[in-house]
Formats: C-alpha cells, structure tokens, sequence
C-alpha cells in the first residue's frame, strides 16, 4: 500500500505536469513575451497563460491588484475543454453571481486550452477586458494560433527536461523541479528524503539479450517506481541505469515505508515477468535533517555514496555465493577424473 498523499495545507502538491513548468523563471520569459503579444494583437488590458497545475498564472502585469480575482475568475471558465469566449460576463447567466462580475471588473473573456503529446489540456491561454467586445472567426483563428506558440514552448521544455525512453523528467529536469521541492519543504520546515538507485546486472541484460531489452529493462523499472511512489514524489532518470526519486515532507521512517513498497512490487514484476532475467536494484538513501541547509546536489552526493556500498555489498554477496557453488561442484568434477 502506498503512502498517503500529503495535505495541501502542508505542501502544495507536485505531480506531473511539473514537467513542463519546473523552469519557473525560463517559463515565465517564455509566457510573458507571449501574453504581450497577445495583449498588442487583441488590445486588451490582460492576458496571462495558466497551466493546470499552476498556483498562479502568468500574468502580462506583476503588479495588477485584481490578479487573484481575475484568476478565481479564469478558474470557474477555464472547465470549458473548447475554446471560450464571452462577450459580456455580465449578460452571461453562467457569471451572474461572480464577485467580479458585479464590479464589472471583467467584462469579456476569451480563452483557448493548450494541450501537448497525448492531447491531455495542460493549461490555458487567456484574454480579459473590463469592457464587452465582439470577437469574431478571425479574432477566435488568432488566439488559437498563439495557443499553438504557447504549446511549442512547452514542447521545448519537455524536449529539455524529459528523458525520452522511459518518460520521466532527465537529470537536468529531475534536479531542477527537486530544488524547488526542497527550497519549498525548507520555508514550511517539512522534511525531505531522496532515494539514488542503481539497477544490478544491467551490463549484463545489454550483452546477454541485446540494447532493445536493456531499454525495456530500463521503461520497466521507471513504470514500477511512478506506480509505487505517490504522485506528489519526483522521479528522475539521471543516466545510463541510474534513477532518483526525492520525497517531499517525507522522514526516514515513511521513506523506508515507500522502499518497503517498491520491493514489494519489483518482487511481483519479477514473478509475473516472462522474460529470462530479473529486475534487482542497489539503492542509497539521505535526508534533509542530516544537516542543516542541505542542496539537491547535497543529497545526491550522499544518496550516491551509499548506494555505491550498497551495490558493493551486492557484488561480494554474488561472489561469495557462486565461489559455494563452486566448492560444492568441485569435489564431484575431481572425483569424475579419478
């Protein structure tokens, strides 16, 4: 059984859009140059792009009082799957008791969802105005085709920050979203664990069965950590056969709870597994309350360390085992030369 999910009272939670927002400050340059645009094309006042998963959207002003408001506002529209347009919230019965509406804060809004890969709707491209206005076919083909810029943008980021084998974020992107992690679990003083694996016998898969079967070796083991660890956990493939997973508000006792769970599913995959070899894994563990101001890199470092004895260990226990099996075939094979 998994852990359970942390509080949002405690921790907002990450999960896996984060992908495409990790770089915040990147993402924010990226989306600003484009709700400025958009602001020009359509001469409106505001215009922001807000992922699903985000706490706050881009806004094409940093200092606009009603940002929170128009937000909450975008909230209640943005469940449209389709591209929305309003042209006076106030003739709208759908916003007849919103706050803003009755100020006449916001008067019109239009807003086109943004989607990548697989087609799932990642956030949305908004325009507000605090006066009603038409918006025709040409207006709706424009902010569509912005949309589409907004998607490429967040299409870059993935190409960045996304292993493509296995599809969870690369080292670059694991530590990155991993930072803003801890620098978050720091301020709300929550503790944070990490977890550096490393998959046994790998070398060998690649050379008895070929590169094909080492890669789903690899999309095996990354399928059975997403699944055992929680959504609010964060997965990276750091290279070659080297994973890490951080746990956000998470303490030693509760990170063994979770590895106790991944053995327990590796242990299950290898039973039901028909291929001629098995999944085994060397892991390192650290935390955050081993000293005071720990970096991701920090932790990685130590994770590393004993991941490598704990590998070592693996190693020696192998060979300790085959040199008994050799000792006890040897005596037989003198005896047969006899």
């Amino acid at each position: 059984m998994k852990m359970p999910e942390m509080s949002p009272r405690d921790f907002y939670q990450v999960n896996a859009l984060h992908a495409f927002s990790l770089f915040a400050s990147s993402a924010e340059m990226r989306f600003e140059r484009l709700t400025r645009l958009a602001k020009r094309l359509f001469n409106v006042p505001v215009a922001f792009v807000s992922l699903a998963d985000a706490h706050r959207p881009w806004l094409s002003s940093k200092h606009d009082n009603a940002a929170d408001g128009r937000h909450a506002f975008f909230s209640e529209a943005a469940a449209a799957d389709k591209l929305l347009v309003v042209p006076d919230t106030v003739l709208d019965e759908r916003f007849q008791d919103h706050p803003l509406i009755g100020d006449a804060s916001v008067r019109f809004y239009a807003g086109c969802p943004i989607r990548v890969g697989n087609g799932d709707q990642l956030g949305t491209l908004c325009l507000l105005d605090n006066q009603p206005r038409a918006f025709n076919d040409d207006d709706q083909a424009l902010l569509r085709d912005l949309a589409k810029m907004a998607e490429q943008e967040l299409f870059a980021m993935e190409l960045a920050t996304i292993d493509e084998l296995t599809r969870v974020p690369n080292r670059r992107g694991f530590e990155a979203m991993a930072e803003q992690a801890l620098s978050l679990c720091k301020r709300l003083d929550k503790p944070v664990s990490l977890f550096y694996f490393d998959l046994d016998l790998f070398k060998q898969i690649n050379d008895r069965f070929g590169h094909a079967e080492g890669d789903r070796a690899l999309q095996d083991f990354s399928t059975i950590l997403t699944r055992s660890f929680r959504q609010s956990d964060i997965i990276g493939r750091l290279g070659g056969d080297e994973f890490a997973v951080l746990l956000p508000n998470t303490n030693q006792q509760q990170a063994e709870v979770a590895l106790r769970c991944l053995d327990k599913a590796i242990r299950q995959h290898n039973r039901a597994s028909k291929r001629d070899y098995k999944l085994h894994y060397s892991v390192g563990f650290s935390d955050s309350h081993t000293e005071a101001t720990p970096t991701i890199g920090d932790l990685m470092q130590r994770a590393d360390a004993r991941m490598f004895e704990n590998k070592k260990a693996h190693a020696q226990q192998s060979a300790g085992a085959l040199t008994m099996l050799l000792n006890l075939l040897l005596p037989t094979q003198r005896k047969y030369r006899h």
